[in-house]
């Protein structure tokens, strides 16, 4: 996987890390270097939830003209 923004504050890094807090129960999206800390168990119907945010997400933003991505 390709880090494609590697400032934490981005809109982009901001939005992600909402995702997998309020939809995988995922408290940081920073690597940690542990299996144990950077490895989860999540349901698909989690998964789907999430991705759905994400492309309505950027469905939003495209028609506000807001940018997610640097």
């Amino acid at each position: 996987m390709t880090n494609h923004s590697n400032n934490s504050n981005s809109p982009l890094n901001i939005l992600l890390n909402k995702l997998a807090i309020e939809y995988l129960e995922i408290e940081t999206m920073e690597i940690r270097n542990s299996d144990r800390l950077d490895f989860y168990d999540v349901s698909v119907w989690s998964v789907k939830s999430a991705l759905e945010a994400a492309y309505y997400a950027g469905k939003a933003s495209s028609t506000s003209g807001a940018r997610l991505a640097d």
